[in-house]
């Protein structure tokens, strides 16, 4: 499917995802609470940034490199010009992201990619100043914005966990 584009994001949906799903959510919980296992923002009793090594999750690898596919081409580039930094957002029955940007760096383009959804775990907030909107996100589905977007996540009102990775793309200067 191709890229669709809307006011102040970009969506794209995998049609693999329910099948490679279910595995990255197995392999993410198998290694999670790993204390080598890198977490940082550290807000209201969680960490919303969780840094699992590539390869320690080598299932998400085909997810990456569609992100990037689809990264070049909403920024009209050539792959190879890109790189990719992400880390896992876990999000319990009460838990929010607090609002913030991705603009600290080089990056070019954010994206939050689905895992696992639950109805009533939160929605997207993006937030430019001018007027919020609201996504709600599905399983399966890349949301693609701009770095400097202000954007948060809405509290989790389900009774089970919501997963999903956030990914900066940025310019690649010679890294793999």
């Amino acid at each position: 499917m191709p890229v669709q584009k809307f006011n102040q994001h970009w969506i794209a949906s995998f049609t693999n995802a329910t099948d490679i799903n279910p595995v990255i959510i197995a392999d993410y919980l198998s290694i999670r609470d790993d204390t080598a296992i890198k977490k940082t923002h550290l807000f209201d009793g969680r960490y919303e940034n969780i840094y699992v090594p590539l390869d320690r999750i080598p299932t998400l690898k085909p997810v990456l490199l569609q992100v990037k596919h689809y990264a070049a081409e909403i920024l009209n580039i050539n792959i190879e010009q890109l790189k990719i930094g992400f880390w896992f957002n876990e999000m319990q029955p009460g838990h929010t992201t607090t609002l913030h940007r991705h603009d600290d760096d080089d990056e070019l383009l954010s994206c939050a990619y689905y895992l696992q959804v639950p109805k009533q775990s939160g929605q997207l907030i993006l937030e430019d100043g001018k007027n919020q909107q609201k996504i709600t996100p599905i399983e399966g589905n890349a949301i693609f914005f701009s770095p400097s977007l202000p954007h948060a996540v809405s509290e989790n009102r389900s009774d089970k966990m919501r997963l999903s990775i956030g990914i900066n793309i940025g310019p690649n200067r010679g890294q793999i």
